[in-house]
């Protein structure tokens, strides 16, 4: 599976953005999906997981109620709407595929990962 992540950008604090994964293979719609976002010297952090269906998701408390996973299967395409950011929002943002239908917030979860997409907020 390649993951294609895309719609990072530079935005003021307060702002939005929307990120898109594009994936290649069709059984997409049988994996659990994920963003995670990375920092130069930090470990990757989990951002937030939907399963197969887009019927169970998991937040990180850190964006809690400001961000929302969706996916849309007959586009292979996961989405990670970011409203409210912060600068502490920027980082490379990650997507990847789980290896079953449902994942949480272990890297170990997930097999596939993209190319990342850079997001940067500044104040």
């Amino acid at each position: 599976v390649q993951l294609q992540a895309s719609g990072g950008g530079l935005v003021q604090a307060g702002g939005s953005l929307r990120l898109s994964c594009v994936a290649s293979r069709r059984t997409f719609s049988n994996n659990a999906m994920a963003w995670f976002r990375q920092t130069p010297g930090k470990e990757r952090e989990f951002v937030v997981s939907i399963s197969y269906n887009g019927g169970s998701t998991v937040y990180a408390d850190s964006v809690k109620g400001r961000f929302t996973i969706s996916r849309d299967n007959a586009k292979n395409t996961v989405y990670l709407q970011m409203n409210s950011l912060k600068p502490e929002d920027t980082a490379v943002y990650l997507c990847a595929a789980a290896l079953r239908s449902y994942a949480g917030a272990g890297t170990d979860a997930y097999r596939h990962w993209g190319q990342g997409t850079q997001v940067t907020v500044s104040s």
